[in-house]
This record gives structure tokens, C-alpha cells and sequence, in this order.
């Protein structure tokens, strides 16, 4: 079906909640003025509704397919792709000095979700070139960024991310592949695995960023080295050379995003592929961690985009579906299934744990472009660690309820969910893939509770505790029913996530298993309680704006109406992780392996 992007909902959580007006007074973002903002988003929606989205079930079902080391892209992917790169797109937030357009990350977050509900099979091509865009400004030597950076921002070029062998996934420590010193470059061999966009025919050059271990180094990681191996080696004054010691062998057949390639690359079979290092040797790790937190906050922007564009799908078919009478009419009438409660319940979840999951993305977008513009260096630090506090948070929560919404939506359809030709089977294959890469989501929460909230003994989490306490005394203090409601929902929601967040660290040291083996659900409630947050500061612009002169009043009440659905039925869910949480899952480690 059509995807129509939801302009004003993105208008008003740039505006209400990653305050877009605030960000334009930063640094160099004066030029994000409103008008400017709204520029960009409604032609954005043009280019995702008009050329990308017919591109996606056709994409699903011709798939990508590779012969000898070539690989063909399905009909329509480069031509999307080449009007994408033609019109700035990939520029839209990368700096000035190489051609970009320097625009807000929380811009670029809007943007990009139009991409991703688009069609994500083709929207990962530009995700992954940011990841190296970010790599190589951050760590790359001044020749380096000057070779490249110009022509990756274009999208002249496209990027990639290679870390994954066979052996290993998750465990980087045991990687393989071999890069070894040779005057001014290296020559690297080896294996990499589920190498998303590792060839393709969109751009006449491939820019790998590849993790390797360092001969000579010791073994683990600190032994790697992140490393920039271009398909095409490229001249001094700009044009390609001779193609690299570097190519995809084969396909994974996957479960969805079929329009992806998804590549086995190999290195080295000949000479050694020439490899360039960026960053220090054995700091490989660290360089590569500035791409994998920039593809997770990406990733989980992805979530939001999938359940978008499974709602509208759900929401279609049910208001066209006619199926038995409304409850209680003994007319006999049949009404679309729109009309019945679970079916209602169905889609208002749906709509609501989006709205939530978006603002969170929007949100961390916004505290991204505090970190990187704020003047005042205490302001900035505050930003970059609620930036990494909230990764996690945005990669694993939004991709859980991507899985979930696109599961939803198949529900809706009923029968007709699960025959391939109504599409919405479509969005849970698309979705089952992102709790899965750039960390699982069982890492995310891991990460979550040893790194963010155990490092710095709950500080930030608690900032972050601390400021919506303080948001609740503002809404408390507004007369209405469905704000008193929400407020206090969010009240206890928080108790609860201060109550285990307490008893995580007064328990870190004696009891650091039963904490990793809580860690997923406690990652869900922190998740749902900031996602409260969200709808709550929503719940209260839309309360201020139902008495504007010119306020749309339906819109308003139906944010209204969302929130307070989010917060009556879905945030008491967090007085059910709590337990889990706290100890409930310590018999995970007395049962024996052989017990399974």
C-alpha cells in the first residue's frame, strides 16, 4: 500500500520535544529556521512516498542476486537511489567543509525515518555510509578525509561497516582477518560476514571501514585496527585506480530485507587487499564504536519507521475490512473491524508505542546536536551523557516494538496477515532483523545497566529521574482530567524504575549475574517510563495548544487521547518488570547446562 509520511507528527515532536527553534540558535545551525524545516520535510516526503515506497514490495520479492563478484540490485533500487544522492539527501546533516549541508541531527532523524518506512531493504545503503562519514571525520588523518569525505557526503561513493566473521559476532577479540604493515598502507586478508551493502550498483566506488587485527600486535582487541580498504583505489588527483585485492563472494539468504544485499566479503586472495589505517593501531575498537553508536541510535530510528509504516497498514485494512456486527447492534449491519474494541485496542497500541518511540528518537537526535554545538562545555557534557544513556534505550526498545507492532498489525488482517500478498508479513520480516544487528538487544540492555547506569553509580540515570520528576510538577499543576491522569501514572512509573535502579546498584558487586540476567527487562521499564516521558510533554503541548486561535483541535485531543492510553494502559506494565528485574531471574544461572 502507499506510505504517506506523518509530517505533523514530526513537526511537532521537533518542535515540542527535541526542540528544533532551541536548536537553530546553536553554532551553526542558524539556518534551520522553520521555514527551512518545513522545506526540507515535505520534499523529503515527496521523494520517500513517491519513489521510494513503490520500490519496496517489488524489491522483497525480486531480491538482490549476485553473479561472479557483481551484484544487481532489484529494479528501481538505483534509480531511488541515484535521485537520493542527487537531491543532497545524504548530505543533509554532514559538515560544511565537505559538502555537506550541516543541518540538525534531529532534522536528519525525520528525514531518515521517511527513508527507512520507505523502504528499509534500500535505506540502509545511506545508514551505513553515515556510520563511515562519522568514523572517518572523527579519526581519519587530513589526506584521508580529504580523499574520501567529499565523495561519501555526495553519495558519489557509499561506505560500509565490516566487523563480523564467522567466528566472530558479538566476541570482536576473536576476529581473523589479518592486516599487515607494507610501507605506507597495509595489506590486509581475510573474511568478513553479513556485510550489508558490501557491492552493489548504485556508485562506481565502495568504501569499506573493516575492524582487522594488526600483525605484530598482541592477540584481542587490543590487537585491532580499524581500517579504510576502497573497492577501487583512488589517485591522488581524485580518480580511481585499480580495482582492490577486495570482493563479495556470495549472498546471505535472509529472512527479510531482501532488497539488501547482504554480503560474504573476501580479502587478500591475491596480494593483499591495500587497507589504509585510521586511528591508532590498537585502537581499532574505540574507532569503530564512534560507527556502531551512530548505526544503533540509526537502527532504532529504523524500529520506528517499520512500526509506522505497519500501522498505516493495519489502519487501512481495518477501516476497509467488514467483518460481523458492531457489539450489541441487533440490526444485523456488518461494520469494518475498525469498529470492534480488541481491534481498536490493537491499533491505538500500535499508534501509541510509536508516537512514544519516536519522540525518544527525535529526543536523543536533539541531545546528538547539544553534544556537538553547545558553547558552553558543561552543557555539552551533560548532552553526550544523555546521549549515552539513551542509546541503548532507542536501539533496543524501538526495534522490540517494531517486532511487535509489525506482529500486531498481522493480527489485524487476520487471516489475510499471513498471506504474503497483503504485504503486512512484509514489515515482521523487515523487523525481526533489528533487535538482532549492530548489537544485540540482549547487549543493549547489558550495556545499559555496566556501562551507563553501574560506571558512573547511577548519576545520569538519575539526572535523567531527577528532570522528570520536576516536568511532573509543571503538569500537575495544569486543569485537566486526562493530564491528572497521565501525571499520575508517570508518578508511579518512575517510583518504579527509581525502586530498581536503587536495587541494581546497591547490588552491582555481589550480585552482577542475576543483574546481566535481568538487565533485558529492566532496559524495557526504564524504556517505557522515558517513553512516558515523551507522551506526557506531548499531552501537555497538545493541552496548551487546544486554546491557540488557530489550533487544530481534533489533532490535539487525539494526542490527548494517545497519551493517556500510554499512560492508563501501557506504563502499569512496568510494575510487572520490576520483580523480574529484582532477582526474579537468578535461577537462570543455578540451572546446569545439561538441565536445558
Amino acid at each position: 500500500m502507499p506510505y504517506t509520511p506523518p509530517l505533523k507528527d514530526m513537526n511537532f515532536i521537533l518542535r515540542h520535544i527535541a526542540d528544533i527553534d532551541g536548536l537553530a540558535r546553536l553554532p551553526g545551525y542558524e539556518h534551520a529556521t522553520a521555514d527551512v524545516v518545513e522545506a526540507v520535510l515535505e520534499e523529503a516526503a515527496k521523494l520517500a512516498a513517491e519513489v521510494w515506497a513503490p520500490t519496496n514490495t517489488a524489491g522483497d520479492r525480486q531480491t538482490s542476486t549476485i553473479s561472479g563478484n557483481d551484484v544487481k540490485t532489484p529494479d528501481g533500487f538505483k534509480n531511488a537511489y541515484t535521485k537520493f544522492a542527487e537531491g543532497g539527501w545524504n548530505a543533509l546533516v554532514c559538515p560544511e567543509e565537505f559538502g555537506g549541508q550541516n543541518l540538525p541531527r534531529a532534522l536528519g532523524m525525520a528525514v531518515g525515518e521517511m527513508w527507512q518506512s520507505a523502504n528499509l531493504a534500500l535505506g540502509l545503503c545511506p545508514l551505513l555510509s553515515q556510520a563511515a562519514i562519522e568514523a572517518i571525520e572523527k579519526y581519519g588523518t587530513e589526506d584521508q578525509k580529504q580523499t574520501y569525505l567529499a565523495k561519501i557526503i555526495s553519495g558519489v561513493w557509499t561506505g560500509t561497516m565490516q566487523l563480523t566473521e564467522p567466528q566472530a559476532g558479538t566476541d570482536l577479540a576473536a576476529i581473523r582477518t589479518t592486516a599487515r604493515k607494507n610501507g605506507d598502507h597495509y595489506l590486509m586478508k581475510g573474511q568478513k560476514i553479513f556485510i550489508t551493502y558490501g557491492e552493489h550498483d548504485f556508485t562506481p566506488n565502495i568504501i569499506h571501514l573493516v575492524l582487522a587485527h594488526i600483525d605484530g600486535l598482541p592477540e584481542g582487541n587490543d590487537g585491532l585496527g580499524l581500517f579504510i580498504v576502497p573497492k577501487f583505489l583512488v589517485n591522488r588527483d581524485g580518480s580511481l585506480g585499480k580495482r582492490n585485492d577486495a570482493k563479495a563472494v556470495s549472498l546471505e539468504h535472509k529472512l527479510g530485507i531482501h532488497g539488501s544485499p547482504t554480503c560474504v566479503m573476501m580479502y587478500g586472495e591475491q596480494e593483499g587487499a591495500v587497507a589504509y589505517l585510521i586511528g591508532g593501531a590498537g585502537e581499532g575498537l574505540r574507532c569503530m564504536f564512534t560507527m556502531m553508536n551512530n548505526a544503533r541510535i540509526a537502527v532504532g530510528l529504523q524500529g520506528v519507521a517499520l512500526a509506522e509504516r505497519a500501522y498505516q497498514q493495519a489502519l487501512s485494512y481495518a477501516r476497509e475490512r467488514f467483518q460481523c456486527t458492531r457489539l450489541g447492534d441487533k440490526s444485523g449491519k456488518r461494520v469494518a473491524i475498525i469498529e470492534h474494541p480488541d481491534v481498536r485496542r490493537m491499533l491505538l497500541t500500535m499508534k501509541a508505542t510509536t508516537e512514544a518511540s519516536r519522540a525518544l528518537a527525535y529526543y536523543a537526535g536533539g541531545m546528538i546536536d547539544r553534544m556537538r554545538r553547545e558553547k558552553d562545555p558543561a552543557l555539552a557534557q551533560l548532552a553526550a551523557a544523555r546521549v549515552d544513556l539513551l542509546t541503548p534505550l532507542v536501539k533496543a526498545w524501538s526495534t522490540d516494538l517494531a517486532v511487535e507492532t509489525a506482529s500486531t498489525g498481522i493480527q489485524v488482517h487476520g487471516g489475510m496477515g499471513f498471506i504474503e500478498e497483503t504485504g503486512a508479513a512484509q514489515y515482521y520480516r523487515d523487523a525481526r532483523i533489528l533487535p538482532i544487528y549492530e548489537g544485540t538487544n540482549g547487549i543493549q540492555s547489558n550495556d545499559l545497566v555496566f556501562r551507563k547506569v553501574l560506571r558512573d553509580n547511577g548519576a545520569e540515570a538519575g539526572r535523567f529521574i531527577a528532570e522528570m520528576r520536576g516536568f511532573l510538577k509543571n503538569l500537575s499543576q495544569k486543569p485537566s482530567d486526562d493530564l491528572d491522569v497521565i501525571a499520575g501514572a508517570m508518578d508511579k512509573g518512575i517510583a518504579a524504575l527509581e525502586e530498581t535502579t536503587s536495587w541494581m546498584l546497591a547490588n552491582a558487586k555481589s550480585n552482577s549475574e542475576v543483574l546481566a540476567a535481568g538487565a533485558v527487562p529492566y532496559l524495557r521499564l526504564f524504556s517505557t517510563v522515558a517513553g512516558g516521558y515523551m507522551m506526557a510533554q506531548m499531552a501537555h503541548a497538545a493541552h496548551q495548544a487546544l486554546f491557540s486561535p488557530d489550533g487544530d483541535a481534533s489533532y490535539y485531543n487525539t494526542k490527548l487521547i494517545t497519551a493517556r492510553f500510554f499512560a492508563e494502559a501501557l506504563l502499569p506494565q512496568v510494575y510487572g518488570l520490576m520483580t523480574p528485574v529484582m532477582g526474579g531471574h537468578g535461577t537462570v544461572m543455578q540451572i546446569s547446562n545439561d538441565q536445558f
